[in-house]
Parts: structure tokens; sequence; C-alpha cells
């Protein structure tokens, strides 16, 4: 017998919007499944680009599951009064359509935003629907990196947290990008013992075509590579100061694109530090570069709540030792349990440059805890493995 099952989530990449996705990567898995019958609702507007998606047919052509989009109004800014205005008008109608359809058998809601998880949750409590929340951010604790004042922004984002701690309650399981995120659902919710964390990982089969496609020779001068965003909560500017203090730095590339890459030029031409900005490559031809070079980067502020990311799959996946600032402890612990590179967080440019200094001179000592991040991207970041729990998890239930 066919159980529906609806996947919820505002933020769905197609394939031609975005090569590697958690979500989609899930999808696909789920509808592979016997007796599953899957349906993706997600939205019209594509935050990526700000815009709204005018290419349904072509999105949606060959997938082997429903797609449904919800509309909304949109926004321009990612931290805006607008964009919450957007994600309230997204959850009524996302909302709206759930109730005029068949119930499901089972409701897998990704978090964030709140506003949709909030109303979804209640509605599958209501109607006796088993509820998987699949927490990829932590909200409000990341909005805390653009407005952390003390006290302040504890009252400001108290409504939030609220809504957050209601929503984690409600799961019957809980799933998430980290053991972190899982932890912090659990504190407040009693009904499981414990969760299923899958990190967001990589298509590993994929990202080795890549290379292989690519085809790329080895950088001449020893490099240090960055790949991924170039916002405030990426401190490229640290890796820069740090560059500056050697007689002899490594090139630095970085790929990538956000608002802060003029700013981060500018900084680099002002220290002296030569830094190749090669700007949004497909993720094809960022696999090939990377693995032409000699270590990667992973330089992330302070006060940044986030786990394991994106990044940490390919840069495992690449072969290649990680130098790291992010102060996870989840990270920094599989940094060092696999001996795949180095934790540098104390925020130094002295520190880190020592590090990239000690790294340089010692090939032998690259190439091991290269080898040990392959190690470490087979059995902790391959999707067609880990992804396998989060099935598991659904078919439990059904």
């Amino acid at each position: 017998m066919m159980k529906k099952v609806y996947l919820i989530t505002n933020y769905f990449h197609f394939v031609q919007e975005k090569e590697s996705n958690r979500y989609r990567e899930l999808a696909e898995m789920l509808a592979q499944t016997p007796n599953i019958e899957l349906e993706v609702i997600t939205s019209a507007f594509y935050q990526r680009t700000k815009t709204f998606r005018d290419n349904i047919d072509k999105l949606v052509s060959g997938i082997p599951y429903k797609v449904t989009f919800i509309q909304e109004i949109g926004y321009k800014k990612n931290i805006s009064l607008q964009r919450l205005k957007t994600s309230k008008v997204f959850a009524k109608n996302t909302l709206k359509y759930l109730k005029s359809q068949p119930k499901a058998d089972l409701i897998y809601q990704v978090v964030p935003t709140l506003d949709v998880a909030n109303l979804v949750s209640k509605y599958a409590k209501k109607n006796n629907i088993p509820l998987i929340v699949d927490i990829q951010d932590l909200w409000p604790e990341a909005f805390k990196m653009a407005i952390n004042i003390p006290v302040i922004s504890d009252l400001l984002f108290l409504p939030l947290k609220l809504k957050a701690n209601q929503i984690y309650k409600r799961a019957d399981a809980i799933c998430a990008v980290s053991q972190t995120y899982v932890d912090r659902a659990l504190k407040v919710n009693r009904k499981c013992q414990k969760g299923t964390a899958a990190y967001i990982g990589i298509n590993l089969a994929r990202f080795d075509e890549n290379v292989e496609k690519g085809n790329c020779r080895k950088e001449e001068k020893i490099t240090l590579a960055y790949c991924g965003s170039l916002e405030k909560s990426y401190d490229i500017k640290l890796v820069i100061d740090a560059l500056s203090l050697m007689k002899a730095p490594p090139a630095f590339l970085v790929m990538g694109d956000g608002a802060e890459r003029e700013s981060f030029a500018e900084y680099a031409k002002h220290k002296g530090v030569e830094v190749e900005f090669t700007g949004f490559l497909p993720y094809s031809e960022m696999c090939g570069r990377l693995c032409a070079c000699d270590m990667v980067i992973n330089p992330i502020i302070g006060s940044s709540v986030a786990s394991i990311i994106n990044k940490h799959g390919d840069y495992a996946a690449c072969v290649l030792p990680v130098i790291n600032t992010q102060n996870s402890r989840e990270y920094c612990n599989l940094i060092e349990s696999y001996n795949m590179g180095y934790n540098c967080v104390g925020y130094s440019a002295e520190q880190l440059a020592e590090t990239i200094h000690r790294l340089m001179q010692d090939e032998t000592l690259r190439v091991q805890m290269g080898k040990n991040a392959r190690k470490c991207a087979e059995e902790k970041f391959d999707r067609a493995k880990t992804y396998q729990n989060l099935v598991e998890v659904v078919k439990n239930f059904l």
C-alpha cells in the first residue's frame, strides 16, 4: 500500500539551479523507496537569486516525484522585515494547501523557516500525522551574528526561540545536519530518546567525476584554497592578515561570491597580499580547481553558530589538509579525531601564519593529512551512505 509523504521546505534547489542539494538528493532517494508516494512542497520564489521561478516546467521535467509550488511575496535582503513577512505568507499558503489535500501518512518538515514549521507542526499534531523535523540551521541563534546586543538581542529574539522550542517539542523524530543541532532540539523534546545526524555532505561519486573531467593540473606554487560564500560570517580578512605576516606566503585562491567580495579584495590590496578571486564557479569546475591546490582553509568568525556546513564535505573529499578557525566543537573534534588538519580557533593571525607555514614546509604531512581527510569524507560525508539513515527514519514511521 502506497504511503503519502510530504517533504516541505522553502529552500529547495533543482539541479538546474544548484548541482548539489541535500533535500533534492533525499527526495530522489525517498522517491525510489518502495511504497512511498512523495510530494515536495516548496516556494515559487527562489531565495538564491531573489526572483520568482518562471521556468517551472523545465525544473520539474523528468523528476520521479510531484512538486507543488507555493506562492509568497518575495524579498530582496536576507535580513529584513520583508523576509519575515514573506515567510508568514508562505506558511499560511502551505497550510491552506495541506488542508485542501487528503491527509498525509507522514510529513518531513525542514527548519528553517520557523513560520511554516510552526503551522505545519500544529497541523500534524492535530491530525495525528507523524512529523519528522530536519534542522538545517538554528534560528534565531543564527540571527545574533547580525544583531548581537547583550540582553537586548535575547529579548528581541525570545519569541522566535519559544517558537522554535514548540516546533522541536512537537516532532516525533529529530534529524539535523549535525549532532550539535540534534542536541539543541532534544533539550526541549521529551518524545525522542535520540535524533539522527546526517551531515549535509556531498555526492562523493559525483565529486570524483567532476575532478576527473576537470583534469586540472597541480598549481605551480603551493596554494591555499577557500570555496564558498563571501559574506561577513567568513573571516577572509584574518587569512589575509596571516599571509601578510609571511615572508613567502602561499598563493591564495578564493572561489565564490557574495556581498563582501569587493571589501575582501580591497583589504587584500591594502595589505599587499595577492589573492585570486574567481567569483562564482560551477560546482564541477570548483571541484577540479580545489583538488589542484595543496591545503584548504575554513575561516569562520567566532560568533557564528554554524556547525557542520556545505564546504566541510568538499574539503574532506579533495584529499587536502584543512586549516580551521571555526569554533564549532563538533567540527574541531572531527579534524582532531581524523588528524586531517589543524584547528586555529584563537583568531590569531600569527598562529594562523605559523600553521600555514608548517604545512607548506612538510609535504609528507600534507599528503598524510589529505588521505585522512578523504577517509573522513567516505565515512561521514558521502550522501549515498549517510542519507540512508534519514530514509530509515521515514520508513520506520510508515
